[in-house]
């Protein structure tokens, strides 16, 4: 018995002794859990000390189809002799950040993305109106109302976006202003597939009336074409606030509202040249497979301006779909980044690709310009030619002489070089509607392609030996290594 009772006893102290060590394991771990909230919770993860808020890792992204230029200061302006006598390039050194610039021009084939979908956006938006004046809603999948606005259906709203329609959609002269396209659908262009008389009558009247087509094809009408976007002008607002030497201002003036129609102007072929048969030009090159990757042309400066707008609406439309950081604007480039970014990296260069001749070793043209007093078939080309033809320059930039000349942001002033800044210069004048050209084109002597060279054109006016083509800005700088 006695035994028994001793075995007893140490089976409860031994119970006893793992349920003691048991419970200090759980003091030492709600100990532990409570230092870790205060650290976390009170201390917000920074101990009171200043440690910054911190943002998600930023990779710079080259942008497709661009090279990175690197910054960096150069002579500016003729370095050699001013063979025109036009004084309106005098050289002095400048210097400018680092930007990514487009390798081409831009071509007809990207320009048609820009103007299918400003189509597709138009229409949509008159399916839109057109469903939710008959009523119709999402649930009817079989017709137009399948295109009716995304908040069409309000219990599939957050709170905020119906707060957001409640308090904003309708301020505006147009009561369906703000009210988001359903992009889930495509647009059936083909007759065959039109769902109801309803989406009929919409896609009708995108099109000219049938006493305006001509070989049997019903033609868009392109006036219909519009793209609308707003932007903030902080040059006026920070001329504002010197004026008025106010840190804030009032930022409403200085947001601007653009009404553009955006498609080429293609009968330049037929202005441009005055007796001269340039009809196929015409017909063709904007529209026919065989141009898709030529320099799209008849794009005046706000065309221009308003597709760069465009690109960057575009691209951060599917950034924001992702959860990924939005890219800063493209846009044109300054006359300076344009002619940093066609030297290729040839201070003293007369021409992109570093020499002062215009054939190669093998007594082929460099570039795509009128040569020999007005041969334009001795470069292989009669008019406009591919964007990626000829060698590009080191930054890996094509035709940055010749082909097409190529709008730049800054306005134009024959003195502008005498008192522009010397960092990262630009003149960019509201009330000048001259325009700076650089690059010279297809249908310009050699003068014009020498990258020193200025030309301008008015912002209001397209050519068929006018294109352009886009940068954006770099943002942030290498890391200093320090030897």
């Amino acid at each position: 018995m006695r035994n028994s009772y001793i075995v007893k006893k140490y089976l409860v102290l031994h119970s006893s002794n793992k349920r003691l060590k048991l419970l200090e394991v759980i003091k030492k771990l709600l100990l532990l859990a409570f230092v870790v909230l205060t650290v976390f919770s009170c201390g917000k993860k920074n101990r009171g000390e200043l440690i910054g808020v911190k943002q998600k890792k930023w990779f710079p992204e080259k942008p497709y189809g661009m090279t990175l230029i690197e910054g960096g200061a150069f002579i500016m302006g003729k370095s050699d002799e001013d063979v025109a006598r036009l004084n309106n390039a005098a050289a002095r050194t400048v210097t400018v950040p680092s930007f990514y610039m487009d390798e081409t021009e831009i071509t007809n084939g990207e320009y048609r993305q820009f103007v299918y979908w400003v189509k597709d956006s138009v229409t949509m938006a008159l399916l839109a109106r057109k469903a939710d004046e008959l009523e119709l809603g999402e649930e009817n999948k079989d017709g137009i109302g399948e295109f009716s606005f995304k908040d069409a259906d309000t219990s599939k709203l957050s709170e905020f976006q119906k707060y957001m329609r409640t308090n904003y959609y309708d301020l505006s002269e147009d009561m369906y202003a703000g009210r988001p396209l359903n992009w889930d659908n495509d647009v059936y262009w083909e007759t065959g597939d039109y769902p109801d008389q309803n989406y009929s009558e919409v896609l009708d009247s995108m099109y000219l009336p049938p006493d305006l087509w001509y070989n049997g094809e019903m033609k868009i009408d392109v006036t219909k074409l519009v793209y609308k976007y707003t932007w903030f002008d902080a040059e006026a607002a920070a001329a504002e606030s010197k004026r008025t030497r106010q840190k804030f201002i009032d930022r409403k003036p200085y947001i601007k509202q653009e009404e553009i129609q955006i498609y080429p102007d293609t009968t330049v072929w037929i202005k441009d040249f005055i007796y001269s048969y340039n009809e196929p030009m015409h017909n063709e090159y904007f529209s026919h497979p065989a141009f898709q990757d030529y320099p799209v042309v008849g794009i005046s400066w706000k065309q221009a301006v308003a597709f760069c707008n465009w690109r960057t609406h575009y691209k951060n439309s599917y950034q924001k779909s992702k959860g990924k950081p939005l890219v800063n604007n493209f846009r044109l480039p300054s006359e300076a980044e344009w002619e940093y970014a066609a030297r290729g990296g040839i201070p003293s260069g007369t021409y992109p690709w570093g020499g002062p001749y215009l054939l190669n070793d093998r007594a082929c043209f460099l570039a795509n310009f009128k040569p020999l007093r007005g041969d334009y078939a001795a470069d292989q080309a009669v008019y406009t030619v591919e964007a990626k033809s000829y060698i590009p320059n080191d930054f890996n930039l094509y035709n940055m002489a010749g082909n097409v000349s190529e709008w730049t942001s800054s306005s134009y002033n024959s003195g502008a070089y005498e008192y522009v800044a010397s960092l990262n210069p630009n003149l960019s004048l509201k009330a000048e509607s001259r325009k700076v050209l650089r690059g010279g084109s297809w249908k310009d002597i050699a003068y014009f392609l020498r990258v020193s060279s200025r030309d301008f054109e008015y912002a209001d006016t397209a050519r068929s030996y006018i294109g352009f083509r886009t940068v954006q800005d770099y943002l942030g700088t290498s890391k200093v290594k320090i030897k």
